[in-house]
């Protein structure tokens, strides 16, 4: 692929946030439909073992429901010596961070999630080899684990240990863990204590591929996690919610089963893009990250051949790739890579 003009900028409402393919189409109103949105990083083999009768949704959620599904979420999560409390979504607790008198300094390890930095007002951002020479400072450090969008991984127990040189500065860890459940061994929570200073956030729509259902959790640390559990009061969570949770957390079969579907699934799109000359970055199987000097002019090819991928505006060399559900999209994909 030569690159002879300066590539267009992707629009600006394309790199704030993915799944935003309604935005495209009308961007690119001569892209073919429907569109094939591989800009998040939603798992497309969704989990569909409960439907939820409209009669359940007559009464007040109930906490015998709340309380069950507490108790499977920490079971999946290997959590059952921490505090947990369900949030409507892992982006209200994130945006509740900034309430929670959090011990300053504030450092937000980058590239991550956009919402890191918004949700700690002024923090300090760091690189990953920064981490090391602010830990002794103490403070809040808050990072991604695996991270979005190059799905590095930091191991569990070396998470464990910062958590620990933290806390004797009288500091706290925050760790976002929305793509844990696609990574066994990756989380930080069976390593932890009620009384530590750390404070998880879990995500239930990306690995069950139900982000419309708006379920996420905190755990951790007691003090951490009811605090934000106090904000949120009696009723955090919708019935809908409650029921599709449990359900979907005590499918323990489903939950094994789809860790090596969505392996052997990213094995086959790590190997179409080494085909088109792109190195497939991290360790999460639910998207890729891809770098090159002409990404722009890539994502304007993909997206006039109506595939979404994930472009940034702060790192313009970079496009995060989703996961394609089925050997129809990983074919126009590829399809769309060749047309250059």
């Amino acid at each position: 692929m030569l690159l002879t003009d300066p590539p267009p900028a992707p629009a600006a409402a394309l790199t704030y946030h993915g799944g935003r393919a309604d935005a495209a189409a009308r961007l690119y109103p001569d892209a073919p439909a429907p569109w094939l949105d591989l800009s998040t990083g939603i798992n497309p083999f969704a989990w569909d073992g409960v439907d939820v009768p409209l009669a359940a949704l007559r009464a007040l959620p109930s906490p015998a429901e709340l309380d069950a599904l507490h108790h499977a979420a920490a079971n999946a999560f290997g959590a059952s010596d921490t505090a947990i409390t369900a949030l409507p979504g892992s982006e209200i607790g994130l945006r509740a961070l900034a309430g929670l008198a959090l011990p300053r300094p504030w450092h937000v390890v980058v590239p991550s999630y956009r919402t890191h930095e918004a949700a700690l007002p002024g923090a300090i951002t760091i690189d990953a080899t920064a981490v090391e020479a602010v830990v002794p400072g103490g403070g809040t450090l808050l990072l991604a684990n695996p991270n979005n969008p190059d799905g590095r991984c930091w191991p569990a127990a070396r998470l464990h240990e910062l958590a620990q040189a933290l806390a004797e500065r009288g500091g706290v860890l925050v760790v976002d863990e929305a793509f844990a459940d696609a990574v066994p061994g990756a989380s930080v929570l069976p390593l932890l204590a009620r009384d530590d200073r750390v404070l998880v956030f879990r995500s239930f729509g990306k690995f069950f591929g139900l982000a419309g259902v708006r379920l996420g959790f905190a755990a951790g640390g007691a003090a951490l996690v009811g605090e934000l559990a106090t904000r949120l009061g009696s009723w955090p969570v919708s019935t809908a919610a409650l029921r599709i949770g449990i359900a979907a957390y005590r499918d323990i079969a489903w939950i094994a089963a789809t860790r090596e579907r969505l392996a052997a699934a990213v094995a086959e799109l790590d190997g179409v893009l080494a085909v088109h000359d792109l190195a497939p970055i991290g360790a999460c199987p639910l998207f890729r990250l891809v770098e090159r000097d002409d990404a722009p002019l890539l994502f304007e090819r993909l997206a006039r051949a109506g595939v979404l991928v994930r472009p940034f505006n702060e790192a313009p060399d970079r496009l995060r790739i989703g996961l394609p559900g089925d050997a129809g999209a990983l074919a126009r994909l590829g399809a769309a890579l060749d047309d250059g």
